[in-house]
């Protein structure tokens, strides 16, 4: 049972590892040593448990938070599936999407994405008949980046020596797609302009647009989705309601209103945290799922950074980018409503590249909305109508600089004021009107809707600038060394997106690298011979 830090809980006295945030990376690294016997406690800040796996409840509606949909989860015997078997203890279950995942819908123009490989040929080839080659030599390109990803994550959590003698060798095949961004390969592969556009459509997914991004991370998340997408059957809260059991086993505990901090160190050995209310708990080992930034910055001793540089190290990151989000709810079922499962990517018209509409739009609030995306989650969830009968809800996002909310930091959540609501009401007209020029039956039929800014995220996430991906995915970030599991403090570890890649899925592996790095075990060979 999760439980609350206001309530006092009794808590045990002694534990092998204090993890700091409930995120899925938190999560996958505590299951995952609680099945080797070890006794875990995570402490969470906010008053649920999930990080970006967390819902929230308004006015008889529920909205996952991070969750849109998983890929890989279809297939039985795929890794990520395997994994979250693993640490669910296989009680998390997954709900296809169906044929089309996503729609990419530029102007008065749309593409559907298909699941299978070979579908997914050949309906972008009837779209654009005189450009197969460049689709083939595409996916090839696809295959060949993520075929390179084992080695270079893997090495991130062996011991310093061994990395010393080969982890060049495990690194530098990624590292050849890593360097070059996403528009770099594409363009040496086709001359047209909207093949590119409609190819990087879901750019979203992490945040940067294509002549920004890294080619390896765009194609990690088009890899990822080849075989469709999944939503969890209950909605995402099931992932924390799944593995908090796995945890609670070996008598490991989660606990939510609990925030830390600064994290103890001592002759250079992490040795527990010191709660906000002036409390200290002591583990063999303290691990952190806050986001480096967030970690080096406000939770580690100046002493400690100093002597380490480590506020050297993350002047060669960058945040990503920020967001806001429109939860919406309505009256009638999803099949009353005809809501559809395909996600739906939505860009201007125009033959300006996703880079230029970004920079039009940073430049111009006015400008179009650089991207939109629209998620029909109560439409994806085969349990939503049991608990939520009659009800629907949807979920729109776009990208919303922080800079436009920086005169309201310091407000407190909920009671920022009327200028504040009137800058996020004028948002989410925008965003309202574009669902209903996609699905004009839904006006009328909104019950409720509520915006998130970058400083709901700010104060949620404890993002400082209410990033949605953590640290960007440049080429850049894939040449950083010290995003990994270890650090060069003794018994303090990483965990989360910032170590491997952005998103769900990238958060679990890294929880099997942090987990893989404390253990010194292959984890992923463990997870396979357990639950194939």
């Amino acid at each position: 049972m999760i439980q609350s830090y206001k309530r006092k809980p009794e808590l045990a006295t002694h534990y092998d590892a204090i993890l700091i945030g409930s995120g899925m990376g938190s999560l996958a690294t505590a299951a995952i040593l609680a099945k080797e016997g070890q006794k875990v406690l995570i402490l969470e800040r906010h008053y649920t448990a999930g990080g970006f796996t967390h819902v929230f409840k308004r006015k008889g509606y529920e909205w996952d938070v991070g969750i849109h949909y998983i890929g890989e989860v279809q297939r039985a015997n795929s890794v990520t599936k395997l994994l979250f078997d693993y640490i669910s203890d296989g009680n998390l279950k997954w709900a296809d999407m169906g044929e089309v995942y996503d729609r990419i819908i530029i102007g008065d123009k749309s593409f559907d994405f298909v699941k299978g490989v070979k579908n997914f040929k050949q309906q972008l080839s009837e779209y654009f008949p005189e450009e197969q080659k460049a689709i083939d030599d595409y996916i090839d390109m696809v295959f060949a980046s993520t075929k390179t990803a084992r080695n270079f994550f893997a090495e991130k959590a062996l011991p310093s020596l061994i990395s010393k003698f080969i982890g060049k060798r495990m690194r530098k095949p990624y590292l050849k797609f890593s360097d070059q961004t996403t528009y770099d390969v594409l363009g040496r592969l086709t001359n047209n302009k909207e093949l590119i556009k409609v190819l990087t459509g879901q750019y979203g997914d992490y945040g940067l647009p294509p002549k920004k991004s890294s080619f390896s991370m765009h194609a990690a998340l088009v890899r990822h989705y080849f075989s469709g997408g999944s939503f969890p059957i209950g909605g995402s809260s099931q992932i924390v309601e799944t593995i908090a059991p796995v945890i609670e086993k070996s008598g490991g505990t989660i606990l939510i209103n609990a925030e830390v901090d600064k994290i103890l160190v001592e002759n250079n050995t992490a040795t527990g945290v010191l709660m906000v209310d002036g409390k200290t708990l002591h583990a063999k080992r303290i691990i952190s799922g806050a986001g480096i930034m967030t970690t080096y910055q406000k939770l580690l001793p100046v002493a400690i950074r100093k002597k380490h540089n480590l506020d050297e190290q993350l002047r060669h990151t960058q945040r990503s980018v920020s967001h806001a989000c429109l939860y919406i709810g309505l009256e009638g079922s999803p099949d009353e409503l005809k809501l559809p499962k395909t996600n739906l990517w939505i860009y201007p018209e125009g033959t300006e590249d996703h880079d230029t509409i970004v920079d039009n739009f940073l430049k111009d609030n006015e400008a179009p909305l650089p991207v939109i995306y629209i998620s029909f989650p109560s439409a994806k969830d085969p349990d939503w109508s049991n608990r939520y009968p009659g009800k629907s809800t949807i979920d729109i996002i776009t990208i919303e600089p922080y800079e436009n909310y920086a005169k309201w930091e310091g407000s407190r959540w909920m009671k920022r004021g009327t200028d504040y609501e009137e800058r996020k009401e004028k948002t989410a007209q925008r965003l309202l009107e574009a669902l209903y020029k996609q699905l004009p039956h839904l006006r009328g039929h909104v019950d409720y809707y509520e915006l998130s800014s970058p400083l709901t995220t700010k104060h949620f996430v404890n993002y400082d600038q209410g990033e949605i991906y953590g640290i960007d995915h440049t080429p850049k970030r894939f040449r950083q060394r010290f995003l990994k599991p270890g650090t060069p403090i003794k018994n303090f570890f990483l965990t989360g997106q910032d170590i491997v890649t952005a998103g769900v899925a990238g958060a679990l592996f890294a929880g099997v690298l942090t987990a893989s790095a404390i253990t010194k075990k292959n984890i992923i060979k463990k997870a396979m011979q357990k639950t194939i």
